[in-house]
Protein backbone atom coordinates (compact mmCIF):
# COMPACT_ATOMS: atom_id res chain seq x y z
CA UNK A 1 0.00 0.00 0.00
CA UNK A 2 1.32 3.46 -0.92
CA UNK A 3 1.35 6.26 1.66
CA UNK A 4 1.56 9.99 1.31
CA UNK A 5 4.53 12.17 2.12
CA UNK A 6 5.60 12.61 5.73
CA UNK A 7 3.93 15.43 7.64
CA UNK A 8 0.74 15.27 5.61
CA UNK A 9 2.35 17.03 2.63
CA UNK A 10 0.18 16.56 -0.48
CA UNK A 11 1.85 14.85 -3.41
CA UNK A 12 0.64 14.25 -6.92
CA UNK A 13 -0.77 10.95 -8.11
CA UNK A 14 2.23 10.28 -10.29
CA UNK A 15 4.66 11.05 -7.42
CA UNK A 16 2.72 8.74 -5.17
CA UNK A 17 2.93 5.96 -7.69
CA UNK A 18 6.67 6.36 -8.10
CA UNK A 19 7.14 6.19 -4.33
CA UNK A 20 5.24 2.90 -4.00
CA UNK A 21 7.37 -0.17 -3.18
CA UNK A 22 5.92 -1.99 -6.15
CA UNK A 23 7.04 0.75 -8.47
CA UNK A 24 10.53 0.71 -6.94
CA UNK A 25 10.89 -2.94 -7.85
CA UNK A 26 10.28 -2.17 -11.54
CA UNK A 27 13.05 -1.79 -14.03
CA UNK A 28 13.64 1.79 -15.16
CA UNK A 29 12.39 1.06 -18.67
CA UNK A 30 9.21 -0.64 -17.34
CA UNK A 31 8.58 2.20 -14.92
CA UNK A 32 8.96 4.77 -17.70
CA UNK A 33 6.57 2.88 -19.99
CA UNK A 34 3.97 2.50 -17.18
CA UNK A 35 4.07 6.17 -16.26
CA UNK A 36 3.74 7.14 -19.92
CA UNK A 37 0.61 4.97 -20.39
CA UNK A 38 -1.04 6.11 -17.17
CA UNK A 39 -3.92 8.54 -18.00
CA UNK A 40 -3.78 11.97 -16.43
CA UNK A 41 -6.59 13.48 -14.30
CA UNK A 42 -7.62 15.94 -17.05
CA UNK A 43 -7.89 13.04 -19.47
CA UNK A 44 -10.18 11.17 -17.09
CA UNK A 45 -12.36 14.26 -16.68
CA UNK A 46 -12.59 14.71 -20.42
CA UNK A 47 -13.59 11.09 -20.88
CA UNK A 48 -16.31 11.30 -18.24
CA UNK A 49 -17.67 14.51 -19.79
CA UNK A 50 -17.79 12.90 -23.23
CA UNK A 51 -19.62 9.85 -21.87
CA UNK A 52 -22.14 12.02 -20.04
CA UNK A 53 -22.78 14.10 -23.17
CA UNK A 54 -23.41 10.96 -25.19
CA UNK A 55 -25.84 9.57 -22.59
CA UNK A 56 -27.76 12.86 -22.52
CA UNK A 57 -27.91 12.91 -26.31
CA UNK A 58 -29.48 9.47 -26.26
CA UNK A 59 -31.92 10.12 -23.40
CA UNK A 60 -33.23 13.60 -24.18
CA UNK A 61 -35.00 12.74 -27.47
CA UNK A 62 -36.88 9.85 -25.84
CA UNK A 63 -37.78 12.05 -22.88
CA UNK A 64 -39.10 14.71 -25.27
CA UNK A 65 -41.15 12.13 -27.16
CA UNK A 66 -42.66 10.85 -23.92
CA UNK A 67 -43.53 14.40 -22.89
CA UNK A 68 -45.13 15.13 -26.28
CA UNK A 69 -47.16 11.91 -26.06
CA UNK A 70 -48.35 12.77 -22.55
CA UNK A 71 -49.29 16.28 -23.67
CA UNK A 72 -51.20 14.93 -26.68
CA UNK A 73 -53.06 12.42 -24.52
CA UNK A 74 -53.97 15.11 -22.01
CA UNK A 75 -55.14 17.44 -24.77
CA UNK A 76 -57.31 14.70 -26.30
CA UNK A 77 -58.88 13.91 -22.92
CA UNK A 78 -59.56 17.59 -22.29
CA UNK A 79 -61.06 17.99 -25.77
CA UNK A 80 -63.29 14.94 -25.22
CA UNK A 81 -64.49 16.33 -21.90
CA UNK A 82 -65.34 19.65 -23.51
CA UNK A 83 -67.28 17.93 -26.29
CA UNK A 84 -69.21 15.87 -23.75
CA UNK A 85 -70.35 19.00 -21.89
CA UNK A 86 -71.03 20.95 -25.09
CA UNK A 87 -73.40 18.32 -26.47
CA UNK A 88 -75.50 17.95 -23.31
CA UNK A 89 -77.44 21.18 -24.02
CA UNK A 90 -77.90 20.03 -27.64
CA UNK A 91 -79.63 16.85 -26.47
CA UNK A 92 -81.65 18.70 -23.86
CA UNK A 93 -82.91 21.28 -26.38
CA UNK A 94 -84.01 18.49 -28.69
CA UNK A 95 -86.49 17.51 -25.97
CA UNK A 96 -87.21 20.91 -24.43
CA UNK A 97 -88.48 22.90 -26.19
CA UNK A 98 -87.94 21.49 -29.70
CA UNK A 99 -88.98 17.85 -29.38
CA UNK A 100 -92.75 18.14 -28.99
CA UNK A 101 -93.30 14.64 -30.41
CA UNK A 102 -90.88 13.11 -27.88
CA UNK A 103 -92.50 15.16 -25.11
CA UNK A 104 -95.93 13.75 -25.97
CA UNK A 105 -94.55 10.21 -26.07
CA UNK A 106 -93.01 10.59 -22.61
CA UNK A 107 -96.28 12.08 -21.32
CA UNK A 108 -98.07 9.08 -22.80
CA UNK A 109 -95.84 6.88 -20.63
CA UNK A 110 -96.57 9.03 -17.61
CA UNK A 111 -100.37 9.01 -17.92
CA UNK A 112 -100.59 5.21 -17.82
CA UNK A 113 -99.92 5.32 -14.09
CA UNK A 114 -98.50 7.79 -11.60
CA UNK A 115 -96.95 4.94 -9.58
CA UNK A 116 -93.17 4.74 -9.65
CA UNK A 117 -92.74 1.10 -10.72
CA UNK A 118 -94.78 1.20 -13.98
CA UNK A 119 -93.15 4.50 -14.92
CA UNK A 120 -89.66 3.20 -14.13
CA UNK A 121 -90.16 0.10 -16.28
CA UNK A 122 -91.32 2.14 -19.25
CA UNK A 123 -88.72 4.88 -19.01
CA UNK A 124 -85.90 2.34 -18.61
CA UNK A 125 -87.03 0.37 -21.67
CA UNK A 126 -87.35 3.55 -23.71
CA UNK A 127 -83.95 4.88 -22.59
CA UNK A 128 -82.05 1.66 -23.31
CA UNK A 129 -83.68 1.28 -26.72
CA UNK A 130 -83.12 4.79 -28.03
CA UNK A 131 -79.54 4.79 -26.67
CA UNK A 132 -78.78 1.70 -28.77
CA UNK A 133 -80.11 3.01 -32.07
CA UNK A 134 -78.75 6.51 -31.44
CA UNK A 135 -75.22 5.12 -31.06
CA UNK A 136 -75.56 2.74 -34.03
CA UNK A 137 -77.03 5.36 -36.35
CA UNK A 138 -74.61 8.11 -35.29
CA UNK A 139 -71.64 5.84 -36.01
CA UNK A 140 -73.03 4.78 -39.38
CA UNK A 141 -73.91 1.16 -38.60
CA UNK A 142 -77.67 1.69 -39.01
CA UNK A 143 -79.57 4.10 -41.21
CA UNK A 144 -83.21 4.69 -42.09
CA UNK A 145 -84.86 7.42 -44.16
CA UNK A 146 -86.69 10.10 -42.16
CA UNK A 147 -89.70 9.68 -44.47
CA UNK A 148 -90.26 6.31 -42.79
CA UNK A 149 -89.04 7.02 -39.27
CA UNK A 150 -90.97 10.23 -38.62
CA UNK A 151 -94.48 8.82 -39.38
CA UNK A 152 -93.66 5.76 -37.27
CA UNK A 153 -92.63 7.97 -34.35
CA UNK A 154 -95.97 9.78 -34.62
CA UNK A 155 -97.76 6.41 -34.75
CA UNK A 156 -95.96 5.32 -31.57
CA UNK A 157 -97.37 8.37 -29.80
CA UNK A 158 -100.88 7.48 -30.90
CA UNK A 159 -100.45 3.85 -29.85
CA UNK A 160 -99.30 4.48 -26.27
CA UNK A 161 -102.02 7.11 -25.78
CA UNK A 162 -104.79 4.79 -26.99
CA UNK A 163 -103.43 1.98 -24.83
CA UNK A 164 -103.61 4.31 -21.82
CA UNK A 165 -107.35 4.59 -22.48
CA UNK A 166 -107.89 0.85 -22.96
CA UNK A 167 -105.78 -0.56 -20.11
CA UNK A 168 -105.58 0.61 -16.52
CA UNK A 169 -102.28 -0.87 -15.37
CA UNK A 170 -98.85 -1.91 -16.62
CA UNK A 171 -99.10 -5.10 -18.72
CA UNK A 172 -96.20 -7.48 -19.46
CA UNK A 173 -96.11 -6.41 -23.10
CA UNK A 174 -96.09 -2.65 -22.45
CA UNK A 175 -92.32 -2.38 -21.72
CA UNK A 176 -91.61 -4.51 -24.80
CA UNK A 177 -93.69 -2.21 -26.99
CA UNK A 178 -92.09 0.85 -25.45
CA UNK A 179 -88.66 -0.67 -26.13
CA UNK A 180 -89.54 -1.17 -29.80
CA UNK A 181 -90.78 2.40 -30.05
CA UNK A 182 -87.61 3.57 -28.31
CA UNK A 183 -85.59 2.09 -31.17
CA UNK A 184 -87.55 4.29 -33.58
CA UNK A 185 -87.07 7.39 -31.45
CA UNK A 186 -83.33 6.70 -31.26
CA UNK A 187 -83.15 6.86 -35.05
CA UNK A 188 -84.98 10.18 -34.88
CA UNK A 189 -82.48 11.48 -32.32
CA UNK A 190 -79.61 10.39 -34.56
CA UNK A 191 -81.11 12.26 -37.50
CA UNK A 192 -81.17 15.48 -35.49
CA UNK A 193 -77.66 14.87 -34.19
CA UNK A 194 -76.46 14.30 -37.75
CA UNK A 195 -77.94 17.61 -38.87
CA UNK A 196 -76.24 19.39 -35.99
CA UNK A 197 -72.93 17.76 -36.86
CA UNK A 198 -70.56 15.37 -35.12
CA UNK A 199 -66.82 15.98 -34.67
CA UNK A 200 -64.75 13.27 -36.32
CA UNK A 201 -62.18 13.26 -33.56
CA UNK A 202 -64.63 13.16 -30.66
CA UNK A 203 -67.54 11.00 -31.77
CA UNK A 204 -67.99 9.05 -28.54
CA UNK A 205 -68.03 11.97 -26.05
CA UNK A 206 -70.37 13.93 -28.35
CA UNK A 207 -72.85 11.01 -28.56
CA UNK A 208 -72.68 10.42 -24.81
CA UNK A 209 -73.20 14.10 -24.06
CA UNK A 210 -76.16 14.32 -26.45
CA UNK A 211 -77.74 11.21 -24.93
CA UNK A 212 -77.31 12.56 -21.39
CA UNK A 213 -78.99 15.78 -22.51
CA UNK A 214 -81.92 13.79 -23.94
CA UNK A 215 -82.31 11.88 -20.67
CA UNK A 216 -82.24 15.09 -18.65
CA UNK A 217 -84.92 16.52 -20.94
CA UNK A 218 -87.13 13.47 -20.51
CA UNK A 219 -86.71 13.50 -16.74
CA UNK A 220 -87.61 17.19 -16.73
CA UNK A 221 -90.84 16.45 -18.63
CA UNK A 222 -91.78 13.67 -16.21
CA UNK A 223 -90.92 15.80 -13.17
CA UNK A 224 -92.99 18.70 -14.51
CA UNK A 225 -95.97 16.41 -15.18
CA UNK A 226 -95.71 14.90 -11.72
CA UNK A 227 -95.52 18.28 -10.02
CA UNK A 228 -98.39 19.64 -12.11
CA UNK A 229 -100.91 16.80 -11.72
CA UNK A 230 -99.45 13.64 -10.25
CA UNK A 231 -98.43 15.06 -6.91
CA UNK A 232 -101.74 16.84 -6.29
CA UNK A 233 -104.30 14.62 -7.98
CA UNK A 234 -102.61 11.24 -8.63
CA UNK A 235 -104.21 9.64 -5.59
CA UNK A 236 -107.72 10.91 -6.30
CA UNK A 237 -110.44 8.46 -7.40
CA UNK A 238 -111.31 10.70 -10.32
CA UNK A 239 -107.71 11.18 -11.56
CA UNK A 240 -107.94 8.64 -14.36
CA UNK A 241 -111.40 9.71 -15.50
CA UNK A 242 -110.85 13.46 -15.46
CA UNK A 243 -107.11 13.84 -16.09
CA UNK A 244 -105.30 10.76 -17.43
CA UNK A 245 -107.92 9.67 -19.98
CA UNK A 246 -108.67 13.15 -21.45
CA UNK A 247 -104.93 13.86 -21.67
CA UNK A 248 -104.35 10.52 -23.43
CA UNK A 249 -107.17 11.29 -25.90
CA UNK A 250 -105.57 14.64 -26.73
CA UNK A 251 -102.18 12.96 -27.21
CA UNK A 252 -103.70 10.26 -29.45
CA UNK A 253 -105.46 12.83 -31.64
CA UNK A 254 -102.28 14.88 -32.01
CA UNK A 255 -100.25 11.79 -32.90
CA UNK A 256 -102.81 10.74 -35.52
CA UNK A 257 -102.71 14.18 -37.13
CA UNK A 258 -98.94 14.00 -37.30
CA UNK A 259 -99.08 10.56 -38.90
CA UNK A 260 -101.29 11.90 -41.69
CA UNK A 261 -99.18 15.02 -42.15
CA UNK A 262 -95.88 13.14 -42.25
CA UNK A 263 -97.11 10.47 -44.61
CA UNK A 264 -98.54 13.14 -46.90
CA UNK A 265 -95.18 14.82 -46.83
Amino acid sequence: MCTGAPGGRRISARSALTSCPGMSAMRPTEKKRFMRDLPSIPSLKAGLAAGLSMALALLLPSMGLAQETAEATGAAAASGGLLFWEYIPVGFRHILPLGIDHILFVLGLFFLSTKLKPLLWQVTAFTVAHSITLALAATGYVSAPPQIIEPLIAASITFVAIENIVIQRLTPWRPVIVFAFGLLHGLGFASVLGEFGLPQGGLLPAILGFNVGVELGQLTVIAAAFLAVGLWFGGKAWYRRLIATPASVAIAVTGTIWVVQRVAG
